[in-house]
């Protein structure tokens, strides 16, 4: 039975979109200025969210799903772009052109498509641990964790630039208790739309894999940027997830099991 089960448990799309993500993550580091590469960050960042957007609707239903992603969304351009303009609670930075343009000079459009899957992904992996606050404060950590490995590669790409630089691979240290912040305040979002949506149905194992494609990804860009640290981080964070959505895809098909072998009523 188990060689029947894995591989539905892991499936071909989601492995072939890994491994093409990371390959990208050699073109993105020595091909940074090919024409059209703005327009590319769009299609991949799109295709790398979808996953987790759907996953989200189909678990809270569309009226709560697209709630949260509307709340998570605002909350991402408004805390990044206060974050720009006042250099709190992240520290002074600012966004390169290679995200495109960006709303008043301030925050790229594109923000949603990179920032909301990875809330998304937080949250699934810590849900089913204890209390509300504990999985909004596991689920911010998390996103510190993710972070780790985001802000360096970006960083080496010229997504965005710390002026003063940091001790963290030219990242400060300020942007981590930023990363706190707002990832408490995004993961309670969530987790509070959500409600028992969360909690007391099986979680769809797609909610995780825009996060487990998009460390894919960032794998492939710290390796090949020489980021060895973040590189490390980064292939951590894919075993955590990956056995994760291991976990969540077996509990969600045993879920299918038992539905299917519950005896009919009889008929009065």
């Amino acid at each position: 039975m188990s060689r029947t089960t894995a591989p539905r448990n892991v499936p071909r799309l989601l492995i072939a979109s890994c491994a093409f993500l990371f390959i990208s993550g050699y073109f993105v580091v020595r091909f940074p200025d090919v024409e059209g590469a703005s327009y590319a960050s769009y299609a991949f960042n799109l295709l790398i969210a979808l996953p987790a957007f759907i996953a989200l609707v189909r678990q809270l239903g569309a009226a709560r799903g697209s709630a949260a992603l509307v709340a998570v969304s605002l909350f991402g351009y408004l805390i990044e772009g206060f974050g720009v303009a006042t250099g709190m609670p992240y520290g002074r930075f600012y966004y390169g052109d290679p995200l495109g343009p960006t709303i008043l000079g301030l925050v790229p459009y594109l923000l949603p498509l990179s920032y909301v899957p990875l809330v998304i992904g937080a949250v699934a992996v810590v849900s089913g641990h204890g209390t509300t606050l504990r999985r909004i404060v596991l689920g911010g950590l998390m996103l510190v964790v993710i972070d780790g490995v985001l802000d360096p590669g970006a960083v080496s790409l010229g997504f965005w630039i710390w002026p003063d630089g940091g001790p963290y691979y030219g990242v400060p240290l300020s942007n981590y208790g930023g990363w706190l912040i707002s990832g408490l305040i995004a993961s309670a979002l969530v987790t509070w739309i959500g409600g028992r949506r969360l909690t007391e149905v099986p979680l769809r194992p797609g909610l995780l894999d825009s996060l487990l494609v998009s460390m894919f990804l960032w794998l492939g860009v710290c390796i090949f940027s020489g980021l060895v640290f973040p590189a490390v981080l980064a292939a951590a964070l894919i075993v955590l997830v990956g056995r994760r959505r291991l976990q969540l895809a077996r509990s969600a098909t045993t879920a299918r099991r038992d539905d299917d072998t519950v005896p009919a009523a009889p008929r009065s």
